[in-house]
């Protein structure tokens, strides 16, 4: 899934505005449903597809986050290992999105030995500056099991709101981040019964200790309007009520090893997924390329542009950037943050052991192309807000806006000059004729296409499929103004005028589509005659769009 474009490694280049774009790196134990998709990997396809079409030098890295306590926990359920569960799931979530035409440069998983390697590294450096405490906390223990309960071993009622299946490491109710220990009623979620609670021995990321650098990041990245509001307002609750320290091992088997032997006592440990998950954006390029390190020791050459649901904010703005920071090393940091809220399904939550809602295997088998999937789940993207899936909605949306408005201009145009002009560009006329409506409409087009660039490099994805809708509204405006079908019977040199500007809306039309439904952006560039490279967004064709131009 992902190969390198051209056969070669994509990497960085001197002079030319160089983008790594990763998507939050989902739990390998289930199927993800239509807001895992919107929340990080379909939204991230958009942002890299658009950059490339741009011409920016662009990666996108994603994957699946494979250690850990839910993996552990839904292998045990389902009575197999978590290496065969990781592996099954892996494949379904290449799968899904292969289909939903998710455009990954590599797509890895966090279980590769590489990761090992990598987390180690930047523990080893993390450690050699201080930036780690040991302490002692107390855990639930499961005396039928003999053993410590890891957070999400452990469910119970959410002191902050009263969910009553909150697990330990989170509430997926009201959002709070919890310690096992602070669940009232707790039930371990092997075997139903009530822990007790012991001392076991952690590690803790000294967060407290990293608190002055961190906020100097922080201010210089989250403050340029480059983070979306909510990233903005996570991160600002959690440096107000005062950075603590962060467990980082876990009492578990399966995940990355604390290296042997480097501090007593801690053999047998791993190393938390919320300490070693986005060191594994860095560890699946390592497994992309061993050229590494172009991308992810290049501040100032580099932007990182990160797209995740607001439930992983604070891991990514506060977790991840202290860790790098405290490894006293160089490190590319998170420069752009897009953070979505949550996609709900008709008044409730997705949920799979319930069969609440569409998941992207049932996505597929509706029939429905994958490109009306892209277009709903981006034009109600939950950017500001919580937002709905409803399948009056979708069927709605596609029909008034995807087919009527801009189906319905493309297939006006193309099939008017194919049955009047034989398929061939009509030639514009030499007296003038119909040129100032032509004028007219670049000048209305330039506005809507400033709009939608403003909107694209700033991640307001869903305000940039509006201006796309708004392209197709005065494309549609145009030919009924202009009424060209009847105009060629009196006056053919003004009506083949005008139906040449019309081509040109729909070459642009497709080349502004094209980061949200690739599939339907290259039919339109194939019934023109032109190749994909002829559809970008480049300089000349974004500077053409107010004056008539030959096809």
């Amino acid at each position: 899934l992902g190969p390198a474009r051209g056969g070669r490694a994509v990497l960085p280049e001197h002079g030319r505005r160089n983008v790594l774009v990763t998507s939050a790196l989902p739990y390998v134990n289930n199927v993800p449903h239509l807001g895992n998709i919107i929340g990080s990997v379909l939204s991230a396809d958009v942002f890299a597809r658009y950059c490339r079409s741009r011409g920016y030098q662009t990666l996108y890295i994603g994957g699946t986050d494979e250690y850990g306590t839910a993996t552990e926990t839904k292998a045990l359920e389902e009575g197999v290992t978590p290496r065969e569960l990781c592996d099954r799931y892996h494949a379904v979530h290449a799968d899904i999105y292969r289909w939903f035409n998710i455009s990954f440069d590599h797509f890895g998983r966090t279980s590769d030995p590489k990761q090992t390697e990598v987390v180690q590294g930047v523990f080893r450096s993390v450690l050699a500056g201080g930036g780690f405490k040991e302490d002692s906390i107390d855990q639930p223990y499961s005396e039928p099991l003999g053993k410590f309960l890891a957070d999400r071993f452990v469910e119970g009622t959410c002191p902050k709101c009263g969910y009553p299946d909150a697990r330990g490491d989170q509430c997926d109710k009201c959002g709070a981040l919890l310690n096992p220990v602070e669940l009232l009623s707790p039930r371990c979620k092997v075997t139903g019964a009530r822990p007790v609670i012991r001392k076991t021995r952690h590690l803790f990321l000294d967060l407290p200790s990293l608190d002055a650098r961190l906020r100097e990041f922080i201010s210089a990245s989250g403050t340029r309007n480059k983070w979306s509001s909510n990233a903005r307002t996570v991160t600002q609750a959690w440096l107000s009520e005062g950075l603590k320290p962060r467990c980082i091992t876990r009492d578990l088997q399966w995940g990355v090893s604390v290296p042997q032997g480097v501090i007593d006592g801690f053999d047998g440990k791993v190393f938390s997924v919320w300490f070693d998950a986005c060191i594994g954006y860095i560890s699946i390029t390592a497994t992309y390329t061993d050229e590494w390190a172009q991308w992810w020791r290049a501040p100032g050459q580099v932007e990182l542009v990160q797209f995740l649901g607001k439930d992983n904010i604070p891991f990514h703005t506060v977790v991840f950037p202290a860790t790098l920071l405290g490894s006293g090393e160089q490190w590319t940091l998170l420069d752009r943050i897009s953070a979505t809220e949550y996609l709900n399904y008709e008044d409730g939550k997705f949920s799979k052991s319930r069969g609440v809602g569409v998941f992207g295997d049932g996505a597929r088998s509706t029939g429905i192309p994958a490109d009306v999937w892209r277009f709903y789940l981006l034009s109600v993207r939950p950017e500001q807000g919580d937002t709905e899936f409803r399948w009056s909605d979708l069927a709605q949306r596609n029909n008034s806006e995807l087919l009527n408005n801009i189906g319905n201009f493309c297939h006006r145009v193309l099939d008017f000059v194919g049955t009047r002009y034989n398929g061939l560009v009509p030639p514009v006329s030499k007296s003038g004729e119909g040129l100032a409506e032509c004028a007219a409409l670049g000048e209305e087009l330039k506005a809507a296409v400033t709009t939608y660039i403003d909107n694209l490099e700033q991640s307001r994805l869903r305000d940039g499929l509006r201006a796309v809708l708004a392209v197709g509204s005065i494309g549609n405006a145009f030919l009924t103004g202009c009424e060209p079908w009847k105009v060629a019977k009196t006056n053919p040199e003004r009506a083949s005028t005008h139906l040449v500007a019309a081509l040109g809306v729909v070459r642009l039309l497709a080349a502004l589509l094209s980061p949200f439904a690739p599939t339907s952006a290259g039919l339109f560039l194939h019934y023109l005659g032109i190749d994909e490279r002829a559809g970008r967004l480049s300089d000349g064709l974004l500077a053409a769009v107010g004056a008539p131009q030959e096809l």
